[in-house]
């Protein structure tokens, strides 16, 4: 029996899957190489469903006599292993990223006599159009929970950006742009700070803004966006409020909380020790973190430990001595952050937390030492890395230009003409503003 390799992420299955699986299923025994979470983060979107919900739903259909785990974005080493006659996979592929792809797949079907079948693209239908869809009408919080941890399993580095209300949001979720390989670079998730978001009320950085503030402005995002979110919860509070905090962002659907261990009377982190600032002993962070653990009620939500001992100037061994205890108590990831100019101190810790025999999770947030790339910070270790406050930053100078050219020519022609976007752009970020033109 000929035996035919389709390729395949199966997130959501259509007429057009249907009809390649069909015309492979003419040829022979159908092996479906269906590409892991970690394949297809290579180059595009997270899948809606996990791999083990796309797996189950492929080996129930009919035409489908085996399935693959492809663990690479690259078809070739599944092609030299299985050695299949025949490939199929959809004309689409003939232009834009897949092209080399193709090519390498021609190729290397060609050593043992495989043809490579190239069914035409089932017209009217995509993918892509049914995920936006489904990303409007909204996700429910114990799928976008799950997210940042199928990131972090899928993706050497998750990249994300902070957002403060809904418009923000609408930008990290739309932002993308294309590398030199074609390859699309975007966010992957949110960051609700808690400098930008009581800034973007006009309230100062002093824990002033509270629970209710924050779940109303979590419920603003999620509202028009599909990202998974990590939100700061400056020191977490008293832990008694700290347990109802983490039932309340669960609840929502926030993937992890932010906690660093300071306590007092909150200044921000990065005047350093320009104020006073007393960082929390490490007996009671660490029973903080573990009556947060407590207190959720799955093992999606994760609870990361902010560690202050760099800012504080307290040294690399501190902070450690810190992260050891922290990760013992229940943290499921370690902020290490820093006020520096140069990455120098982080790295360093990088290097010492590489050899824990137990770690989780490591997070950096390179706003003072922002030359490093992320390419360096993936290679030292590092996780996630978060911009944490790039958009408040960027809009608040464009807006006081703004208001300053209309005081000035006492019109708004000027502003509109060299600061402002179209108004027609702004309508149409919004889904379902199109409707409007």
């Amino acid at each position: 029996m000929k035996t035919v390799y389709v390729p395949m992420a199966a997130d959501l299955l259509h007429d057009g899957h249907m009809n390649i699986l069909q015309e492979a299923s003419k040829l022979g025994e159908v092996i479906v190489g269906l590409l892991t979470d970690r394949a297809i983060a290579n180059y595009k979107r997270l899948p809606l469903l996990t791999f083990e919900q796309r797996k189950k739903v492929i080996e129930n259909i009919r035409m489908v006599n085996r399935v693959y785990v492809q663990e690479d974005d690259d078809y070739i080493p599944a092609l030299q292993e299985l050695k299949p006659d025949y490939f199929v996979h959809g004309d689409d592929w003939k232009t834009g990223v897949q092209a080399k792809k193709r090519e390498r797949v021609i190729e290397v079907m060609r050593e043992w006599g495989g043809q490579v079948i190239e069914p035409a693209y089932t017209e009217g239908i995509s993918s892509t159009q049914m995920i936006t869809k489904v990303k409007q009408r909204g996700v429910t919080p114990d799928v976008r929970r799950y997210m940042l941890r199928r990131l972090l399993n899928a993706k050497p580095m998750v990249r994300v950006m902070e957002a403060h209300n809904g418009l923000t949001g609408l930008i990290v979720e739309k932002a993308m742009v294309k590398d030199e390989n074609h390859v699309p670079q975007v966010f992957d998730a949110t960051w609700l700070s808690s400098l930008t978001h009581a800034t973007s009320k006009g309230k100062p950085d002093i824990e002033y803004v509270d629970i209710t503030s924050i779940s109303n402005t979590v419920s603003e995002i999620f509202e028009v966006t599909f990202k998974p979110m990590i939100v700061d919860a400056d020191s977490g509070g008293l832990i008694e409020h700290f347990r109802f905090t983490i039932k309340t962002l669960e609840r929502l659907g926030v993937s992890a909380v932010v906690i660093e261990d300071k306590v007092g009377s909150k200044r921000n982190s990065l005047f350093g020790t320009e104020v006073d600032q007393v960082q929390d002993s490490i007996e009671n962070f660490s029973h903080k973190i573990s009556e947060g653990k407590k207190a959720q009620a799955s093992d999606d939500f994760m609870i990361i430990a902010r560690i202050e001992s760099l800012i504080l100037e307290k040294g690399v061994d501190d902070a450690l001595a810190r992260a050891k205890a922290y990760i013992a108590a229940g943290a499921d990831g370690i902020m290490i952050h820093s006020k520096e100019k140069t990455a120098d101190e982080v790295l360093r810790f990088c290097e010492e937390y590489r050899k824990f025999e137990n770690k989780m999770p490591l997070i950096a947030v390179p706003s003072t030492y922002s030359t490093i790339t992320e390419e360096e910070l993936s290679k030292a270790g590092v996780n996630i890395v978060i911009y944490a406050n790039h958009l408040l930053r960027s809009a608040y100078p464009s807006m006081v230009k703004a208001a300053e050219s209309i005081l000035k020519h006492k019109r708004c022609h000027e502003a509109s003409k060299e600061l402002c976007m179209p108004i027609k752009d702004i309508i149409t970020l919004i889904p379902n503003g199109e409707e409007l033109n």
